[in-house]
């Protein structure tokens, strides 16, 4: 009996610390992502111009306090469970991670076999309003530009998701990414230069890393199984008291 209590007060109090890391790494990243939204200049200007596009700061601010929401919900529910010993908030820590997980693998499961499904989808929202507001719409063309600028790519699939768009039109041309900067870029250059989209682009990045992203969500999805584990564990021993 000492044994298994000493076994469970170890797993407990690890249970506490690990969770108590994740709700203070939720915190900072929830902490990061306010801040990038409400002064993201400042953020700029002490660690660097991490992007050259407000916007595109902006957006990862949004992704940071989701990230750093959920993962101050687990901490705090991870911490919560084990230190109180309630069965109640143990349940409700292994529900919240369990359908974490099961978002993740549907995801990983849908990129991986809906890979041309999304290329399609895509395709049909994005190069209409490329042709309707690339040129008209500054924002949405300044992040473009950057865009193709940094990922060496023309448009979502190639030079031709810019066709009559408002910028043609009224240039004549193609954004100069799409002609690998020769200029006019003009329908023979564009051709010529053969530049990829950027989905393909994109995609192509992916698989480049693959390992190291099948490593961190390996990683990940580790640490999630342990997690349930043992506050499933700690769940059956709180039974046995």
């Amino acid at each position: 009996p000492s044994a298994k209590m000493g076994c469970f007060t170890f797993i407990k109090v690890m249970m506490i610390l690990f969770n108590l890391a994740i709700f203070l790494g939720g915190g900072t990243l929830l902490g990061v992502g306010i801040w990038v939204t409400v002064d993201g200049q400042s953020f700029l200007d002490i660690f660097g111009a991490v992007s050259s596009s407000v916007l595109q700061v902006v957006n990862v601010s949004y992704f940071l306090i989701v990230i750093g929401s959920i993962l101050l919900v687990i901490g705090f529910l991870g911490c919560c469970s084990a230190q109180k010993e309630s069965k109640c908030l143990l349940m409700m820590f292994f529900s919240v991670v369990l359908i974490i997980f099961i978002a993740e693998v549907a995801a990983a499961v849908v990129a991986l076999v809906y890979t041309g499904l999304a290329e399609t989808l895509l395709t049909a929202v994005v190069t209409p309003l490329l042709k309707e507001k690339y040129g008209a719409d500054k924002s949405l063309t300044h992040i473009w530009n950057v865009t193709m600028t940094e990922v060496h790519c023309c448009g979502l699939n190639n030079y031709t998701d810019f066709t009559d768009s408002p910028w043609y039109k009224e240039e004549g041309t193609y954004p100069a990414p799409c002609c690998e900067d020769m200029q006019p870029c003009n329908d023979t250059v564009a051709a010529k230069s053969q530049v990829p989209g950027c989905f393909s682009q994109i995609l192509e990045e992916i698989r480049t890393h693959a390992g190291v992203v099948g490593g961190v969500a390996a990683g990940i999805a580790a640490l999630e199984i342990a997690s349930m584990a043992v506050s499933m564990y700690l769940y059956c021993e709180l039974d046995k008291k």
